[in-house]
C-alpha cells in the first residue's frame, strides 16, 4: 500500500473522530446539523489546513535555507506575521480582516528576508548554528511585540496570536485560511524549482533556473501562509520542523513525490494534537500550540540524537 493511502486513511479515521470530539453532545434533527455546520466541519477544516501549510512551507523554507533545522514559527516568520497585526490593532484598529491578513504577510516576509541575509552568512558546515541563530532572531522579534503590546496595554490581546488554538474557529471565521490552502497547492507546481534551488545559487543558475524569482515566490509562499494561520488560529510551533524531517528520513528527499505526503502528516500531526488536547483535561482543552510544543520538542531532540535512514 502507498504512503500517500496509508496518510490519507488515517486522516480520515482522525477526521472522523474529530467530528465526534467535544463537550456538546451530539444529538438529532436540526440542532446536530448546526452543531457540525456551524463549529465541528470549520473547525476540522481549520486544523487540516493549517498543518498542511505549515508543514509544507516549513518544507520549502528548509530548502531556501538549506538547513534542516529550520520552522517558519521559529525563525521569525511568525514572529513578524504577528508584528504586523498588533501594528495594525494599535495604529488601523478598525481595519478589516484582509488589511490585517496584508500588513501581517508583508511584515512576515520582511522577517524571513531578514533570517534569510542572516543565514546565508553563516558556515554551511555548521547547520545547528543556523538554527540556534533562527532561535535567537525569532525571539528577539518576538520580544519587540510583547515590549510594544506592553505599553500599548495588549498583552491580553496577543496572546491570541502566540498561543495557536482552535476552540473559537466558526463558520465565517476561518475561511481566509483557504487562502493558505491555495498557496500551498501553487507550492506544489514549483516543487522542482524548490528542488534545484536547494543545490546552491551557482547550481541553480548553470542549470537554467530564475534564482531570484523562484526563491521570492518561496519566501512569500512561507509569508502568506504564515500570517493566514497567525492571523485565524495564532502560531503552531514545530510542523514545519518535524514533519518534513520525519518525511525525509522515511522516502528520501524527492520534493514532488515527498510534498503531498508531508501536506498530509502535517495534517493529522495537528488534528492529533487538538483531539488530545480536547481530551487530556476534558471537559476544558488544551490549546494545541501547548500540546505540540511539549510533542515537537520531543520529537526535536529524537530527530537530533537518532541516526538518519536514508531511503532507497
Amino acid at each position: 500500500m502507498r504512503p500517500i493511502a496509508i496518510g490519507l486513511a488515517a486522516l480520515l479515521a482522525l477526521s472522523v473522530l474529530s467530528l465526534f470530539v467535544g463537550v456538546a453532545e451530539l444529538g438529532a434533527g436540526d440542532e446536530a446539523w448546526a452543531l457540525m455546520t456551524i463549529s465541528r466541519v470549520p473547525r476540522l477544516m481549520a486544523v487540516l489546513i493549517t498543518g498542511a501549510g505549515l508543514a509544507i512551507c516549513g518544507s520549502i523554507l528548509q530548502v531556501l535555507v538549506r538547513n534542516r533545522f529550520v520552522d517558519p514559527m521559529t525563525v521569525g516568520t511568525g514572529q513578524g506575521a504577528a508584528l504586523g497585526i498588533l501594528l495594525v490593532t494599535i495604529f488601523l484598529p478598525s481595519a478589516p480582516v484582509l488589511v490585517k491578513m496584508a500588513v501581517a504577510s508583508a511584515t512576515a516576509l520582511a522577517a524571513s528576508v531578514g533570517f534569510l541575509l542572516i543565514a546565508q552568512r553563516l558556515p554551511p558546515t555548521q547547520p545547528y548554528l543556523v538554527a540556534l541563530v533562527g532561535l535567537i532572531y525569532g525571539g528577539i522579534i518576538g520580544a519587540g511585540v510583547t515590549f510594544v503590546a506592553y505599553q500599548a496595554d495588549l498583552l491580553q490581546f496577543i496572546d491570541i496570536w502566540t498561543q495557536g488554538e482552535f476552540s473559537g474557529v466558526l463558520q465565517g471565521r476561518y475561511e481566509l485560511l483557504w487562502l493558505a490552502a491555495g498557496v500551498a497547492a501553487l507550492s506544489y507546481l514549483a516543487a522542482d524549482q524548490f528542488a534545484i534551488l536547494g543545490m546552491g545559487r551557482t547550481a541553480s543558475i548553470n542549470l537554467g533556473l530564475n534564482y531570484g524569482q523562484v526563491m521570492l515566490f518561496g519566501l512569500i509562499a512561507i509569508s502568506v501562509v504564515s500570517a493566514l494561520t497567525v492571523v485565524t488560529v495564532g502560531m503552531i510551533p514545530f510542523v514545519g520542523l518535524i514533519v518534513p524531517n520525519l518525511v525525509s528520513r522515511i522516502h528520501g528527499d524527492n520534493l514532488r513525490r515527498t510534498l503531498p505526503l508531508i501536506g498530509c502528516s502535517g495534517a493529522a500531526l495537528v488534528l492529533g494534537a487538538d483531539i488530545l488536547g480536547r481530551l487530556l483535561r476534558y471537559p476544558f482543552e488544551i490549546p494545541v500550540g501547548t500540546v505540540l510544543g511539549i510533542l515537537g520538542a520531543v520529537l526535536f531532540l529524537w530527530l537530533l540524537y537518532r541516526p538518519a535512514r536514508h531511503a532507497r
